[in-house]
């Protein structure tokens, strides 16, 4: 199985909108991803050929689904389904990021984990620039 394959199968996105492309590292409190996906043409989130930078909201959330994901797996448990619940402290330090040459590194650190909710931190970065960075809340689906 392909990394890409690996990180469809931990959450609900599937082709194009599956945004990152590999993880790599992660332990129990956060997890470093990798992708180039911003620079595709396909991808899903552009809007008039570009990809603005509100959308680096939407590769942290991923990043947190693949690190809830990965931490399941690692005790032999499926993750519970979970959607955004909110995003606070917002910030973004550039327009659109399609035109960024290389790989964004997107890291999320958990900061809470409870039987009904999640709360992680989020950076989103190119080289040594921060284009992105918040909290979000996830709330667990109800079983």
């Amino acid at each position: 199985m392909s990394a890409s394959e690996d990180i469809a199968a931990l959450i609900p996105h599937q082709g194009a909108m599956c945004l990152l492309e590999r993880v790599v590292e992660w332990d129990a409190g956060h997890a470093i991803l990798a992708t180039t996906t911003h620079r595709a043409i396909s991808n899903p989130l552009r809007s008039g050929g570009r990809l603005r930078a509100v959308h680096l909201c939407e590769y942290g959330a991923q990043a947190m689904a693949i690190h809830g994901g990965l931490s399941a797996r690692a005790a032999g448990q499926t993750a519970r389904p979970g959607f955004l619940a909110s995003l606070r402290e917002v910030a973004l330090n550039t327009n659109f990021v399609d035109t960024l040459a290389g790989e964004l590194i997107v890291t999320v650190h958990q900061l809470l984990r409870s039987e009904a909710a999640w709360q992680y931190a989020f950076e989103v970065w190119h080289e040594d620039r921060l284009l992105a960075s918040g909290r979000a809340a996830i709330m667990a689906q109800p079983r």
